[in-house]
């Protein structure tokens, strides 16, 4: 009888010894942060105020490789958007990838592309000769491009206290313009200009539209010729109001 007391209590000092490791690693722990710069306190801060979201705040959660390194060519840094923010950035663009880059397998099939920036994110809608968005030297959509512009503008529309929108019409060098009184100038800046009237049509509210303009060919593709036709594209820039929730309506 004595030995099964002895066998049933000997086990306590197990939990107490548990209870003083643990109490150790939790001063350890207090004593590593304590000792740890701002940037190091501030990111732990983070992810434990919002654990789905990426430690840093130079994490997108976008394709690293070409976000991280977007992010880094732009003037300033992340440090300018909360957490909040980041996540929203991050889902809009995961949605955006859903909905229309149908072929993740063949990029040159893809009709955007997606960039991170200090000020929010920039959509760039290109005019392909396979797949065009627009009527070859006009400013009229294609069934193509009315589609994949209303199904931004729903995307965007989820988020009306969160953006204000740039829109931008850009071209190729050397295209031969149609009429000598409808030049590059024109054609972009019209097309820009299309382009807000579906984002309007489609949820978009008219005060986040707040610069639509048209560029002919003098800003290309940074890692394009002047006269490469992927520089033939509408640049839809989202840039996020400050002091406002990002949080969808839906």
């Amino acid at each position: 009888m004595s030995r099964k007391r002895h066998g049933h209590h000997g086990g306590a000092w197990k939990v107490a010894y548990a209870d003083f490791v643990t109490a150790m690693m939790a001063l350890f722990l207090v004593l590593w942060l304590t000792s740890q710069d701002e940037k190091i306190k501030e990111a732990v801060e983070r992810s434990f105020r919002n654990p789905f979201s990426s430690i840093t705040k130079d994490s997108t959660g976008l394709i690293p490789s070409k976000d991280s390194q977007a992010v880094k060519s732009e003037k300033g840094n992340f440090d300018s958007a909360s957490a909040m923010e980041l996540t929203m950035l991050r889902k809009l663009a995961q949605d955006l990838v859903t909905t229309l880059q149908n072929n993740p397998e063949n990029p040159e099939e893809n009709p955007i592309k997606l960039d991170i920036t200090p000020e929010g994110m920039r959509i760039s809608v290109f005019d392909k000769s396979r797949r065009p968005i627009f009527e070859p030297g006009s400013a009229r959509f294609t069934d193509y491009g009315r589609w994949v512009f209303s199904t931004l503008a729903w995307q965007v529309a989820r988020y009306p206290d969160s953006f204000n929108v740039e829109l931008e019409g850009h071209t190729e060098r050397g295209r031969v313009p149609r009429d000598e009184n409808y030049t590059d100038w024109e054609m972009t800046a019209d097309r820009a200009n299309t382009a807000r009237r579906e984002l309007l049509r489609h949820g978009v509210q008219a005060p986040q539209i707040r610069k639509v303009a048209g560029y002919a060919d003098t800003q290309p593709m940074p890692d394009r010729v002047a006269e490469d036709a992927a520089n033939r594209r509408v640049t839809v820039m989202l840039k996020i109001k400050s002091g406002n929730r990002v949080l969808p309506t839906s």
